[in-house]
């Protein structure tokens, strides 16, 4: 049986979905925000995009499938994208139809924290966002099983140490954007720790120290412009260790899972 925090992510995942399904913005997550325009996600798809081909793929709480379908496009020899809610997992399965993709993607209704694969079974898990959905003393363990002795997991993760971002985070809870569990379960820098227990190797890459300001402008003509002038400021910022714990977004390598 599913624990409750378990049950209200389906819910608002399931009532974001039907709300997806209102606008049909093929490029947009259910924020409605297109990720490709942040340099974080470029540069998750430039890695995918290096190492992914003639590899079996999972998209770890794949969501709308947004991001499974890149993979299969160059080169995946096949991907797998599990989540739990079947209302999102009905718009990837059309997404996949949509782009001629149904013999390279599957998606599966099953739980992030208690896969059905058996040991050692994928070359690379993409993690887009997941885990603030999940317990992840249950989680890391199940990644560390089911992918390969020499697999390789990249992750893209909000960080939780920026009082700003905190708040707005908190804000969105208020307003039904996000759920409790998920709006305290940012992942933060004991969670890098935490995740040394299961994987021997750790690369980690930060971004949007400031850039995140400009997400809101996004939408008009100027928007872009400003993010690619804040994105270079962030580049220069970063490269101060201190710093580096207030970005926005996280993205981590893990490899070497231990058995």
């Amino acid at each position: 049986m599913l624990e409750e925090r378990k049950k209200k992510e389906i819910e608002y995942y399931d009532k974001r979905a039907e709300e997806w399904k209102r606008k049909k913005k093929w490029e947009s997550d259910f924020e409605g925000f297109n990720p490709l325009v942040l340099s974080s996600f470029k540069f998750v798809y430039r890695w995918l995009d290096k190492n992914c081909k003639d590899k079996l793929i999972l998209d770890y709480g794949c969501g709308n499938g947004i991001h499974s379908i890149f993979p299969a496009k160059v080169g995946a020899k096949k991907v797998i994208g599990i989540d739990l809610s079947e209302k999102s997992l009905e718009i990837a399965r059309e997404r996949a139809k949509r782009e001629e993709l149904e013999d390279k993607i599957e998606f599966l209704k099953m739980d992030c924290e208690k896969m059905e694969f058996s040991d050692n079974y994928f070359d690379i898990i993409f993690d887009g966002g997941t885990f603030s959905s999940l317990h992840l003393n249950k989680a890391f363990p199940e990644l560390a099983r089911v992918l390969k002795p020499n697999g390789l997991l990249i992750g893209i993760e909000t960080f939780g140490h920026n009082p700003f971002t905190n708040l707005k985070r908190k804000i969105n809870e208020i307003f039904g954007k996000r759920t409790a569990w998920a709006a305290s379960h940012i992942f933060k820098e004991k969670d890098l720790k935490e995740a040394k227990k299961y994987f021997n190797k750790i690369e980690v890459h930060y971004f949007h120290l400031i850039s995140w300001i400009s997400f809101p402008l996004l939408k008009f003509s100027f928007g872009k412009f400003f993010l690619k002038f804040l994105e270079k400021l962030d580049n220069l910022l970063l490269k101060i260790p201190f710093l580096r714990k207030y970005a926005f977004k996280v993205v981590f390598v893990f490899s070497q899972p231990k058995k």
